[in-house]
């Protein structure tokens, strides 16, 4: 169960910054970017950006020096002769950029970045979880109950290690809610692996405002601005988006017909193998406390009718059902912020939210705690 193995960098050599400069007029302002390539080899150096794509020329001495005229700060790719390839955020800082040039692992170091420093900071960050002793002594247990096929024990001990997971990630979000705007803010906190937004919604609101504050025009505010209002629409507190989709008959059902009873909003699909080995905990605890005014309603992610309604009849599932069987174009998705299931939402009886993705013991748990036991 290691979970952290898979740090999806959004650029792979990029780290973020203290303090910056407010923006600039729109004339814009020049950085320097300089270094020195150690394996120069045959063709041309590429640099681009969003508007811009240039060459870089080396000296005799295999440095160079290129000017590199903003009108905000920007994420330059750089290519070496098509054999090493490196992104750079580029903002009031003059940089240098030293590299072996020759191989797709070659030596990199970058000099004057803030944004470098912050980004590899996180990076480093997020990285050393892995070694703690407790998150490994759970990676352990939950082997062993794993291959005894103990459900139960799998599901606590996965609640038990993200909880560890949450209380140590507290030290990134502790240091990026320390920073002014930059892009390596605004690249991590857009990093799901770093900064889960309903976890961490308080960190992206105040950030948000910040960079309305400082990068008043810049795009990147108003990206960041739009997660954060994704995100509050589905916050916990918030009432949950409306969703109005065909049931398997072809009628339409509302989420807002089940006001009145605790609702699991379960985003799913028979693709979806975590979804499918779910359900069994789903379909126990719906026949444990329906009598007590709880209810699902699931939205199916699936492209066909009829993988729907296969896993709808394999699985067990008598509850409703809706769907417009777009994949992850549904209109639900997007109301939701979906990128990934399987999902679940926990509304109370006038549709506010009150807990997300309950998995196994979780959910009983929550459901003993606000309906009591059954």
């Amino acid at each position: 169960m290691r979970l952290l193995i898979n740090f999806f960098l959004l650029f792979s050599s990029l780290a973020c910054s203290p303090e910056k400069k407010p923006e600039t007029d729109a004339t814009g302002w020049d950085v320097v970017l300089k270094g020195k390539v150690n394996f120069p080899q045959q063709g041309t150096i590429q640099i681009q950006a969003e508007g811009v794509q240039d060459v870089i020329t080396l000296n005799s001495d295999n440095t160079f020096s290129k000017t590199l005229h903003l009108t905000q700060p920007m994420v330059f790719g750089i290519n070496f002769y098509g054999k090493q390839a490196v992104n750079i955020m580029v903002d009031h800082s003059n940089i240098e950029l030293n590299v072996d040039g020759n191989n797709v692992q070659g030596k990199v170091e970058i000099k004057g970045s803030p944004d470098h420093e912050l980004y590899e900071k996180a990076q480093a960050m997020y990285q050393g979880l892995q070694d703690d002793p407790e998150l490994k002594l759970i990676e352990t247990e939950f082997q062993v109950a794993a291959n005894a096929k103990d459900e139960k024990k799998v599901e606590e001990l996965r609640s038990k290690y993200l909880a560890q997971l949450d209380k140590n990630k507290q030290k990134i979000i502790d240091l990026l809610s320390q920073q002014q705007p930059s892009l390596a803010l605004f690249y991590l906190l857009n990093d799901p692996n770093i900064v889960d937004k309903d976890k961490n919604f308080n960190l992206l609101s105040s950030s948000v405002e910040k960079f309305k504050k400082s990068w008043p025009t810049y795009s990147y505010t108003k990206t960041l601005a739009d997660l954060v209002s994704k995100a509050k629409a589905t916050a916990i507190g918030q009432v949950a988006p409306e969703i109005a989709l065909p049931n398997p008959e072809g009628q339409v059902v509302k989420l807002s017909s089940l006001r009145g009873k605790y609702v699991l909003i379960d985003f799913w699909a028979k693709w979806c193998g975590p979804c499918r080995r779910e359900n069994p905990n789903v379909v126990k605890a719906y026949h444990k406390f329906k009598g007590k005014g709880f209810e699902v309603f699931s939205v199916s992610l699936d492209r066909t009718k009829e993988d729907w309604l296969q896993a709808i009849k394999e699985d067990g599932l008598v509850w409703t059902h809706v769907s417009d069987l777009k994949y992850f174009d549904s209109q639900a998705a997007h109301d939701y912020n979906i990128n990934a299931i399987p999902y679940s939402i926990l509304l109370d009886k006038t549709g506010k939210i009150i807990a997300k993705n309950l998995r196994g013991p979780a959910l009983d748990q929550k459901l003993e705690e606000v309906l009591g036991k059954p």
